[in-house]
C-alpha cells in the first residue's frame, strides 16, 4: 500500500512519526517546527500540536477502521457539516 501513495521531498522540513508520540515535525537544522492547516488562500487556520494530534488521530482510525473491515473510507476530526461546506465525502 505504502508504494502506491506519493512520498514528496518537503523542502526545509522533515515529518517523522511513531506510533507512541505521533507526529513530530522539525526545521532543516533539527529545531522544533509545528504542524498548521493553510487553506488555499495561505490563511493559517489551525497550528501546533492539536493540529498534528488531530491528524494523527486521523490517520490512526481510518486505519483501525479498514482492519476491522468497517468499510468507513473517510474520518473526520469533527462532524463534516460544522463550519464546512456541506458537501459529502465520495
Amino acid at each position: 500500500m505504502k508504494a502506491a501513495l506519493p512520498n514528496p521531498i518537503i523542502d526545509g522540513a522533515c515529518l517523522k512519526a511513531t506510533v507512541s508520540t505521533g507526529f513530530t515535525a522539525t526545521g532543516p537544522k533539527g529545531q522544533a517546527a509545528r504542524m498548521a492547516i493553510v487553506d488555499e488562500h495561505g490563511n493559517i487556520l489551525a497550528v501546533g500540536e492539536d493540529v498534528a494530534w488531530a491528524a494523527w488521530r486521523v490517520c490512526v482510525e481510518v486505519q483501525e477502521n479498514f482492519w476491522e473491515g468497517q468499510g468507513h473510507l473517510v474520518v473526520h476530526t469533527s462532524p463534516p457539516c460544522r463550519g464546512h461546506s456541506k458537501k459529502l465525502a465520495a
